[in-house]
């Protein structure tokens, strides 16, 4: 655990992050009994799913019976396409937001004037705890559209009182001109877009000595330790990961505190669990599991036990920045996109966090599934550092052994390794696609 503060320990509202463990469990408890009232007589998908449970809200008598509402899905909000699940009149709904439908219909949210207000402030928390100051300016990289990152982010710069330079997604030359010729303080973005600026950065396409850049707040997507000290040691700056999702609210669920011990919850507004995604059973503190979330105070879009098929662990030790809400850990993975090779469950981070270990390789990465016969088979295509590349092919062998070494040791997996040049392989402005899944895996 981290015993030093490496930003100034602050607070956006103390008195909530702060708040003694029994006070905001009796708090917690209260909500959830209104919410889980009032979602049953207004939301018509909710008044079956508790029937066909066979509970009711006055079986609400104490937190652990959270356990007995049933789970909602990412299926569920399909099934209920589009606005299924809104427990207020369409006429106060100020904003609606939505995933990209990319694995099929898009899941809408709605926010009434209420939820936008907690939103932001969520939001600040972070922002604040993580470094922004009034009169500072945060450069946002994420898309503003109907993904919620963009514009949940903008206002709670906006409430910090800092000053947002709202870049959007894309035009990597230009997000360098702005950094550069506008001074931002502060860089928002997914970790692997992050990661491409960074190699602009270094690769001697700006100065870094002409930027003002002091930290960046990563988010939306899987990234590792690893990765933020390749990043921090680098550029010379303070990154800050935080947590959110779109179908629960959006950025500002937890984030960082300055000790960096992990992410808080937002445990005023949210009641978090983590489960064991086969047999859906509550798993040891510490251990890891799937996040399923419950929203105590939105209005518009209220959800109940919902599985994010995040991979996570919680952790309630008391933090030395003051806070009193549980910690959980960066995400390691989702239940769906794991990838199980020959019985083993393997997640991409895992297999990046072997390749930052290994100074020739850079964190450009591929995985490519296939099962050519009767046997799945991994090739990792892996860019080497601009600087890294060697004439000799026993060097070239060396490398690849150390990575095929390397890997296997976090996934127990021998994994073929393809060494690539430097700036070959995609680079993702948004979130980034790790996986080719060659396999026929329906038949």
């Amino acid at each position: 655990m981290n015993t030093k503060p490496l930003v100034e320990n602050v607070f956006w509202q103390k008195e909530k992050e702060c708040m003694p463990k029994g006070e905001l469990r009796a708090l917690q408890l209260q909500k959830l009994r209104t919410l889980v009232a009032r979602v049953y007589a207004s939301v018509p998908a909710y008044t079956r799913a508790f029937d066909d449970a066979g509970v009711k809200p006055d079986d609400i008598k104490a937190l652990d019976d959270i356990r007995r509402l049933p789970f909602t899905t990412k299926a569920d909000l399909r099934e209920n396409y589009p606005l299924g699940y809104l427990a207020i009149p369409r006429s106060e709904v100020v904003r609606f937001h939505g995933s990209s439908g990319s694995t099929g219909k898009p899941t809408f949210v709605a926010y009434s004037k209420s939820d936008m207000d907690n939103w932001v402030n969520l939001c600040a928390r972070f922002l604040y705890a993580g470094g922004l100051r009034p009169g500072m300016t945060a450069q946002v990289a994420f898309g503003y559209g109907l993904f919620t990152g963009g514009f949940g982010l903008h206002q709670g710069i906006e409430r910090v009182g800092a000053a947002v330079l709202p870049a959007s997604s894309g035009n990597t030359a230009r997000q360098l001109v702005l950094l550069q010729d506008l001074g931002a303080d502060f860089l928002i973005c997914t970790p692997s877009y992050a990661l491409h600026l960074a190699d602009g950065i270094q690769s001697g396409a700006i100065d870094r000595s002409s930027l003002n850049l002091k930290g960046m707040f990563l988010g939306s997507e899987p990234w590792t330790e690893a990765m933020r000290r390749r990043m921090e040691e680098g550029l010379g700056i303070y990154v800050e990961n935080n947590y959110g999702l779109s179908e629960v609210q959006g950025p500002g669920i937890s984030g960082e505190c300055a000790f960096r011990n992990g992410m808080h919850v937002a445990e005023d507004h949210f009641i978090v669990e983590c489960i064991n995604p086969e047999t859906l059973e509550p798993v040891e503190e510490g251990e890891e599991g799937e996040l399923v979330f419950t929203t105590l105070n939105k209005e518009a879009f209220p959800l109940i036990r919902y599985r994010t098929r995040d991979i996570s662990r919680l952790d309630n030790a008391a933090c030395p920045c003051g806070r009193t809400s549980v910690r959980m850990s960066r995400i390691t993975g989702r239940t769906d996109d794991m990838l199980i090779i020959r019985g083993v469950n393997v997640y991409p981070s895992q297999i990046e966090a072997a390749l930052l270990a290994i100074q020739e390789a850079s964190p450009h990465y591929m995985i490519e599934v296939s099962r050519p016969k009767s046997m799945d088979e991994v090739t990792v295509h892996v860019e080497l550092k601009p600087n890294s590349m060697v004439d000799s092919i026993s060097e070239l062998n060396a490398i690849r052994d150390r990575i095929v070494a390397g890997i296997a040791g976090v996934t127990g997996l021998h994994m073929k390794v393809a060494l690539e040049q430097p700036n070959t392989l995609e680079r993702f402005e948004g979130k980034s696609k790790r996986v080719k899944d060659l396999r026929n895996l329906k038949d």
